[in-house]
């Protein structure tokens, strides 16, 4: 069999693990221990292709690389890694590489021990189907404690860890060790060479030069270049132009057999023609039955991005779409305010991808945004029956038609230290959680609770970091949606509502948010000939108010002595002036005073 890798000699496998556990520093690694790279082209988080990602230290998109292995039994193995991103709100794409594998390393730093991310991914693998094998990072630091993380993953996840592989990623500690694991205790990938066709499409983006580039992973049969290619759910059909294996650059190939991992492009005009998770057949004799896909990512929170300089629409406009085609989990659609003129809706996976997209705008295209306040979907049912999503508060229908509202609920899972445990449970129930569930492992709880998804997406992550000095990790699924009292709140100045800084919030908390929000737009907001009132209000009553106080002049200044009839005929002159004034004039509300006031603390 030339040319052609045999099933038994590949080992597809994803890494996976809470954020800063240490999986890119072992991806680079195995890749330089392999010689996969030159020497002179390593640098740190290889695999890491964006500039936010290396600032950062976080993983984004999961990224693959193919690595040619010589075994110490004499014979070469061809390793198909994925490194995947270890934040929650990137789960979507660890559970994509999930299925393009067939097992997992589990990394777990040894001087932090198991955190919710960790559980989370791990129970993805499992639902997978993986083989994993626990690997200890960090153990050169001098407060790991391996031993107590084995039990931690034993007792916790019910793996068996008597035989996790000791390593540090950053020296190089144990690599071969990861290397000759991989080898002997994961599965080798199962397919048929001869069976038709089928591959499934695990991640596109576009290239400046090479247009969209699909990643595939072959289940069955071959595939070749100059092969007529049909994406079944969408229908398409493609002739295939190039296809080539990542070692980390692109290298030719002439065909991909089953188990294998590769790319191809095919003259592809947009990445939203790919549905990830999508199977490839071949146009003539296809497959039977398409493999089961994936759940399409739902974006969860939205914002309004809106340019600073209004001549700068155009120039956002162009950046949101050239993001979007690398980028299938973000939502955009038009939207215009009152205050902020025109801009986009957006949607995101979560905070985390919210504050990437933000920046790659402003750094990749040079753009000054303001974000206004993230807010999540509510579903609100009408008295006549109907069912409308309200991505924007300031859409509320009239209160007379609505008969009730329902917001998106999530399951927070926080593993913490037991001291701050107090700490985490009062955050919790100020932010109306329900308690569902609370467990020991050691010295460390791990708490489960059901959450409003709007009272996490503002602050709560920052928050729940403070409270137990960084020590906390959390985790979340979206659960479903039930009803609640929500109201809407709006902001006036001067009388006249401000549509950017509507928002929906809890009956119970909105006097205190209110509160909160007025004072603050009392210190942003300069002073103005006039009188100018800031009043917090649900529909028609006011349950906030500050004044800012006029900026007089002293008209009687010139007075000297004299009959008091004069100072007053004179002060009577400048307050029917002050009054004209407020009737007609108009508040500049500064930008930053809105950034500001949308980074909501209370």
């Amino acid at each position: 069999m030339p040319r052609m890798t045999q099933l038994d000699l590949i080992r597809n496998f994803s890494i996976v693990a809470h954020i800063d556990h240490g999986k890119s520093t072992l991806a680079d690694r195995l890749i330089q221990l392999t010689g996969t790279v030159a020497e002179r082209d390593m640098k740190a988080q290889i695999l890491d292709s964006m500039d936010i990602e290396r600032e950062r230290g976080i993983t984004i998109k999961a990224n693959t690389v193919r690595i040619d292995y010589p075994a110490k039994d004499g014979r070469t193995y061809v390793l198909n890694l994925i490194d995947t991103p270890g934040h929650v709100d990137f789960a979507y794409e660890v559970s994509r590489s999930m299925r393009a594998v067939e097992g997992s390393l589990l990394v777990v730093d040894a001087s932090q021990g198991v955190e919710a991310q960790t559980l989370a991914n791990v129970y993805q693998a499992l639902d997978a189907g993986h083989e994993i094998v626990p690997v200890l990072n960090k153990i050169d630091l001098p407060a790991a404690e391996p031993e107590r993380v084995k039990s931690q993953i034993e007792d916790v996840i019910g793996l068996d860890a008597s035989d996790a592989v000791l390593i540090s990623a950053k020296s190089g500690l144990g690599i071969p060790d990861v290397l000759e694991a991989i080898v002997h205790r994961l599965p080798p990938p199962k397919g048929d060479r001869e069976a038709p066709l089928k591959a499934m499409l695990v991640d596109s983006w576009y290239d400046a030069y090479l247009g969209v580039v699909v990643m595939i992973r072959v289940m069955d049969g071959v595939i070749r270049k100059g092969d007529r290619v049909k994406m079944m759910q969408t229908g398409a059909v493609y002739g295939i132009d190039r296809l080539a294996v990542l070692k980390p650059q692109m290298v030719d190939i002439a065909e991909l057999g089953p188990g294998e991992i590769g790319v191809l492009t095919a003259s592809i005009k947009q990445v939203r023609d790919t549905r990830v998770g999508d199977t490839i057949t071949h146009e003539k004799k296809g497959c039977a039955a398409p493999l089961p896909g994936f759940k399409p990512a739902q974006p969860v929170v939205f914002c309004g991005l809106f340019p600073v300089d209004a001549n700068d629409f155009e120039a956002l406009r162009e950046a949101i779409e050239k993001l979007a085609l690398n980028d299938a989990s973000f939502t955009y659609e038009m939207e215009t305010s009152a205050a902020l003129g025109f801009g986009f809706r957006c949607g995101f996976l979560g905070l985390l991808h919210l504050e990437v997209v933000r920046d790659r705008l402003e750094r990749e295209y040079d753009l000054d945004l303001i974000t206004t306040a993230p807010s999540v979907v509510y579903q609100i049912y009408m008295k006549d029956g109907t069912l409308q999503e309200l991505h924007n508060p300031t859409d509320m229908p009239d209160l007379t038609y609505v008969d009730h509202i329902e917001e998106p609920r999530i399951r927070a899972t926080i593993m913490v230290p037991d001291e701050y445990l107090g700490d985490v449970l009062k955050l919790c129930q100020d932010r109306r959680g329900i308690q569902l569930d609370l467990s020991y492992a050691g010295a460390r709880a791990m708490v489960v609770y059901d959450l409003p998804l709007n009272e996490v997406v503002f602050d709560f992550y920052d928050r729940l970091k403070s409270v137990t000095k960084g020590y906390a990790s959390f985790d979340y699924q979206i659960t479903g949606y039930r009803e609640d009292f929500l109201v809407k709140m709006s902001i006036l100045v001067n009388d006249e509502p401000v549509d950017a800084l509507s928002m929906m919030v809890h009956r119970d908390r909105a006097d205190m948010r209110g509160r909160a929000m007025v004072e603050k737009l009392k210190e942003l907001i300069p002073r103005h000939m006039f009188k100018i009132p800031i009043q917090a209000a649900i529909g028609g009553r006011v349950i906030a108010r500050e004044t800012i106080s006029a900026m007089r002049k002293d008209v009687t200044a010139k007075c000297y002595g004299g009959d008091a009839t004069r100072k007053r005929k004179l002060l009577d002159k400048q307050k029917a002036g002050k009054k004209k004034m407020r009737q007609f004039g108009k508040v500049e509300i500064p930008q930053q005073a809105f950034i500001n006031a949308l980074k909501m603390d209370s």
